[in-house]
């Protein structure tokens, strides 16, 4: 199969007939063999009913409904699972994104063997509000990253199969897809302007919570793409930093104290901070000795990505 296309929906009953209509069109157009992937997040409206009923009429339709709400990285990891195409692309069920992206996409990925294309929305739609938020955390997110995006976040994307079966996505690092991509090792990374259409039906479903779990997803995924494998780097430099640092002070006023007799040592700011530092440090140190003890232990602390081999077991990723 070429193409498989993931779908997160949350309450799009009004949109989900035209868009599946769209896809399909633009599928036998190009002639691809394609499959659609619906994962109903836990919607409150008619999606579920309105997807049985397309089922009928599209058999090119996979669906996944949850229990509950769990949110668009739960919804699409479930759809990475289920894909079997060979370019999995994604886009939102709110007729923002525009199907007619795919040949394109699909070309960039199959061709020009891009790992990754995500789309950049350069004419937007959105209020400011939403707007500007987006741009700094995508300047910040360039800067830290390394991979020149514009548009971190736009869920229209194209993948290489190989970029969805070894990526896991969770709590609501969707937004940083490509960060984690390229700590995965898949560096070939693309951006394509693709139209960014208003909202035709129904309401925007991201508050402003996102503008404060969007920076802590960040660092989280720079944490554990960094020091998963090796923990004592990082807790065990600023552990012996803070030791360090906490040993000079307290040395330098038992020194006074012992040489010079300097008084009221004990009431000074310095000697409590000396002491803080020693303790933070101690803390952190022993933190990264239980880390790497647990990582020993893990089942995953020598799983690593293997893209080929040689004269050897000829397993691959899929």
């Amino acid at each position: 199969m070429q193409i498989s296309v993931v779908i997160p929906l949350f309450n799009e009953a009004e949109s989900l007939p035209e868009l599946v209509s769209w896809i399909d069109i633009v599928m036998k157009r190009n002639q691809f063999t394609y499959e659609m992937v619906l994962v109903d997040d836990g919607s409150t409206d008619d999606s579920w009913q309105v997807i049985r009923q397309l089922r009928q009429s599209y058999i090119s339709i996979k669906a996944i409904r949850f229990k509950r709400n769990y949110g668009k990285s739960a919804a699409l990891n479930e759809g990475f699972i289920a894909a079997s195409g060979d370019v999995v692309i994604t886009m939102d069920a709110d007729l923002q994104d525009s199907p007619d992206e795919i040949p394109e996409l699909y070309r960039m990925i199959v061709e020009d063997k891009y790992d990754l294309v995500s789309g950049w929305k350069k004419k937007r739609y959105d209020p400011i509000s939403k707007t500007i938020p987006t741009k700094l955390y995508n300047a910040v997110t360039r800067r830290i990253s390394g991979i020149k995006l514009h548009d971190f976040n736009c869920g229209l994307k194209a993948y290489d199969r190989k970029v969805v079966k070894s990526i896991e996505v969770i709590g609501e690092m969707h937004r940083y897809i490509p960060v984690m991509a390229k700590w995965a090792g898949f560096r070939r990374i693309g951006e394509k302007v693709v139209q960014h259409r208003e909202r035709k039906y129904g309401v925007t479903k991201f508050g402003l919570g996102r503008f404060i779990n969007g920076p802590l997803d960040l660092l989280s995924i720079i944490f554990v793409s960094r020091f998963s494998k090796k923990p004592m780097h990082f807790f065990g430099l600023f552990g012996s930093l803070f030791i360090f640092l906490g040993f000079v002070i307290l040395f330098i006023l038992s020194f006074q104290k012992l040489f010079f007799d300097v008084s009221g040592i004990a009431s000074r700011p310095l000697f409590y901070f000396g002491i803080l530092t020693f303790i933070v440090g101690t803390q952190f140190f022993t933190t990264g000795f239980l880390a790497e003890m647990a990582l020993r232990q893990a089942p995953t602390r020598n799983q690593y990505l293997v893209d080929e081999k040689i004269g050897l077991d000829a397993n691959m990723i899929d």
